[in-house]
């Protein structure tokens, strides 16, 4: 299994609305950059990623499972999305300058490539933000 992060604007999709979105999930369109478009590519059905908040908040609120992988997107097919469907939101929202501060996360993508909408996170950084999170 393979970890991801996912950010998203709340004011265009929040996590009250992946949560909505059901065990169906929804597909995670409008990702044009290629860096993220070929993360999508390597997902694989069951890999969990959290779900942030840009922008407004700055924060890890939940986390999320791929349940379809990398297909076109219905509206653009020469990109692809990957669905995703919400497991749980977080206990503790992480901050983004939580993380900043943290030494364990100098490496870490969304520290690095901050304009990144669709990252990797390792499996170390996985169970230190969880931690934080309280999961």
């Amino acid at each position: 299994m393979a970890y991801w992060l996912f950010k998203s604007e709340p004011g265009t999709w929040s996590w009250d609305d992946q949560m909505k979105a059901g065990k169906a999930g929804t597909e995670w369109t409008g990702v044009r950059n290629y860096t993220a478009q070929g993360n999508m590519k390597a997902m694989k059905r069951g890999d969990l990623g959290f779900f942030y908040h840009s922008g407004e908040g700055k924060e890890i609120v939940g986390v999320v499972t791929v349940v379809k992988e990398a297909h076109p997107e219905p509206s653009a097919e020469e990109w692809s999305c990957v669905t995703l469907a919400a497991v749980k939101p977080v206990p503790k929202p992480v901050t983004l300058a939580a993380i900043k501060a943290d030494k364990r996360f100098a490496a870490m993508a969304l520290v690095k490539y901050s304009r990144l909408s669709v990252q990797p996170v390792t499996d170390a950084e996985w169970k230190a933000v969880g931690a934080l999170a309280g999961l």
